[in-house]
Order: C-alpha cells, then structure tokens, then sequence
C-alpha cells in the first residue's frame, strides 16, 4: 500500500473517526492497567489478592461474550459498542471514585470490574464485524494498519502518562481520566456511518451460536490458533497485568519505570503497523506464528531483571511482534469468515485465547510470593515458546493462503444507505 493509497483511506469519514475513537480510548486504556494494577498491590501489598481483582475483567468477558455475539449479529453491531462503552465508563467512574475517596477493597473492586469485563465481552465481538461494514474488503488490511498505528500511538502515550500520573497523583485520579476517554470514544462510535449490516437470520440465539461453533471449528487453522493463544494470553495478561508491576515494584523503580517498559511495547506496535501497510505475505498465518515468539521477550527479559533500557527494548521487540499478529489475524477473519457470522467466529476466537488467563493470574499471583519472580517469569516465557512451536508445525497454518480478494467489494461496505 502506497502513501496514496494511505491518505485516500484516511479521507473516508469512517475510517478517520473510527482511527480517532481508537486512539482516544485506548489513550485511557492503556493507562487503567497501570492504575489498576499498582493500585491494588498499594491497597493489598499480595499478589494473591490483587490477581483476583486483576482477573476479574477477563472472567466477565468470557461469561457474556456468546451471547453478545449473537446479539450484535442479529441487531446493530454500532448500537452494542455505544452499550458496551457506557456501562464500562460508569463502572471505572465508580472504580476511581473509590480510590479517590479511600473506600476501595477487594470485593468492590472485584465487583466493577467483573462489569468492566461484561462492557468488553459485549464490544470486542461486535467492533470486530464492524470494521468490514465501515470499507471495502480490499481495504481491510490498509484500515486495519491505520486502526492499529493509532491504538499504538495511543498506548505509547497513555502508558507513559499512566506512569507518571499514577506515581504523582494516585490510581484515582488516573482512572478518572480514562472515564473522560470512554466518553469521547463513544461519541465518536456514534457518529460512525456503516453500511446496511447483514443480519442473521437463525430461529433463535442458541441456532445462531450453533451456527457460529459449527463455523469455527470446521477452519482446523482458525481453532489451532485460538487454542495456542489460550496459553500464550493466559502468559501475556499474567507478566503485563501483575507480574511485570510487581517485579517493578519490588526489584526496579516502580510505576514510572513500567509505564516506559509499556510505552515501549506501544512504540513496537507502530512500527509493526506501518510494516503491515507494505508488507504482503502469501503465507499470512505462518508469519502471524513466528512473530508469536516475541511474546515472551519481555518475561526473559524481567528474569534478572536487566536494566531499563534493555527491558524496553524486548517490550518494543515484543510490540512489533504484536501489532503483525493482530493486523495479519484480523485480516485473515475478516477475508475469510463470511460476514454476517463475523461477531460470533470473533467471540469463539476472544472465549478461546482468553479462557486460560484468569487461572493464570491467578495461578502467577500465587506462585510470585511462593516460589518467587524468576520461576513465575521463566514459566511464562515457556507457556508462549512451547505452544507455538507446536503451531507451526501445523501444515494448514504455515500453508494457508487467503483468496486474492483486492478487486472484490464487500457487500456490507457497497450497500447503498446506511444504518445503526
């Protein structure tokens, strides 16, 4: 993709306010981790206890994702997303206001963000199927490139900021501001213009999930992949969302110094999304697998720990790694999966990569204080290493290809008006 090609993207309303929208709330998200995190290790002091609060979130998206799907599927994937992020505003409203006022423990904590969980078991399906209502299908991986070098920008700058606020000013404040982001992100999600979505037509939610499964598991490359991730997020969410603060806590220069090592990783998703703009691979999942090693960087890089520097340097190895994975993973679903089923092949996919990761936490949190960081980080690195070294030795992974699909219009983003 050429920078005209670029820049004729970026004049499509929809493209720009979706990349904008991206960009302001993943400002605020990447800075709520952060909060999150060292807040709870402040008001707890164990990582046992901050591990449930910290996979609480997770578990909420997995009990609501399906029927989310099928929901966004059969109505307005648009009128879900504006849902999702008001119920997940009001709950970190409340979350700051309870650091703010020191009324925070453990169970109201777990309560909101089992709620925050909920708002994005309900938005993630449904933001999937309305990226190809937005464009044509030949410019999927183009706006899926600019989507993701915003989202990147956003964490760079939000996990910097995170860092400093949260070590200045406290956890409460901080998620106060993340509040202020969901609210401009949803006004920007409903100015948003889609095509006619393609709604499905199943008898009932319990067909349509039928439907969705049946779709899912009869792609052997979709559902090997998703059982890989269900160890590698299980990994990931353990070292970002508790390990890796509390080894900077502990061993290294606390919340500022993670919020560099995090917008490191933001930095490597940049750079991994202007790549994908030019880069085409007849191969797609096979590279989308080799970047999958970089994942565990940033854990073999917390073993010592190593100095700074280094640390952020695996952590913006790692986010380059990332940000191909996605854009390729994403673009292969939205070339591959049949529109109207997209929300529920999406909520298999998110159930399945993320269905390990609060037995992770928890499980990391556990053994952070029992057998110590090193064990935990040395671990994780091989819960990432091991299972996609296995994939790859999947024949209809490193030899699936997607149809050459530049000159073919999607039927959802050439339908003459619009709908919410």
């Amino acid at each position: 993709m050429d920078k005209q090609q670029i820049f004729s993207l970026l004049k499509q309303g929809n493209v720009t306010k979706i990349s904008i929208a991206y960009f302001i709330s993943f400002f605020g998200t990447a800075m709520a981790p952060i909060a999150m995190a060292f807040g709870v290790l402040e008001l707890t002091g164990s990582t046992k206890d901050s591990a449930i609060v910290i996979a609480a979130p997770i578990t909420g998206s997995i009990i609501i994702m399906l029927l989310g799907a099928a929901i966004a599927d059969r109505t307005s994937r648009k009128a879900m997303i504006v849902v999702a992020d008001i119920i997940a505003m009001l709950a970190q409203l409340i979350i700051a206001c309870l650091f703010i006022f020191e009324q925070a423990n453990i169970v109201n904590l777990t309560i909101l963000m089992l709620i925050n969980g909920i708002a994005f078991g309900l938005h993630a399906p449904a933001a999937m199927g309305l990226i190809p209502q937005l464009v044509k299908k030949k410019d999927l991986q183009g706006t899926n490139a600019i989507v993701g070098i915003a989202r990147s920008s956003a964490m760079i700058l939000g996990a910097a900021a995170g860092g400093i606020l949260v070590a200045t000013f406290g956890a409460g404040m901080t998620l106060l501001i993340d509040t202020g982001t969901f609210a401009l992100a949803t006004f920007l999600v409903i100015s948003l213009r889609p095509s006619k979505q393609i709604k499905s037509q199943g008898e009932s939610i319990i067909q349509e999930l039928k439907l969705g499964w049946k779709e899912f598991t009869s792609r052997k490359w979709l559902w090997v992949i998703v059982v890989q991730f269900c160890f590698i997020v299980a990994s990931v969410e353990a070292v970002y969302g508790l390990i890796g603060p509390a080894v900077a806590k502990d061993q290294m220069g606390g919340a500022a110094d993670w919020g560099l090592i995090a917008a490191a990783i933001g930095a490597g998703t940049i750079v991994g999304g202007i790549a994908s703009f030019y880069m085409r691979f007849t191969h797609p999942l096979k590279v989308a697998t080799l970047t999958s090693f970089s994942f565990s960087f940033i854990s073999l890089a917390l073993i010592m720990p190593l100095q700074l520097h280094w640390i952020m340097l695996a952590a913006f190895l790692g986010g380059i790694g990332w940000e191909m994975f996605s854009i390729l993973w994403t673009t292969t679903l939205h070339q591959a999966i049949p529109s109207h089923m997209l929300s529920r092949v999406s909520a298999y996919d998110h159930i399945g990569s993320i269905g390990l990761a609060p037995l992770g936490i928890v499980v990391a949190g556990f053994l952070y204080e029992s057998l110590g960081f090193q064990i935990v980080l040395i671990l994780c690195a091989l819960t990432v290493i091991i299972p996609t070294v296995l994939v790859y030795c999947v024949r209809e992974v490193r030899e699936f290809e997607v149809a050459n699909l530049e000159t073919e219009e999607n039927p959802e983003a050439s339908s003459a008006q619009p709908t919410n």
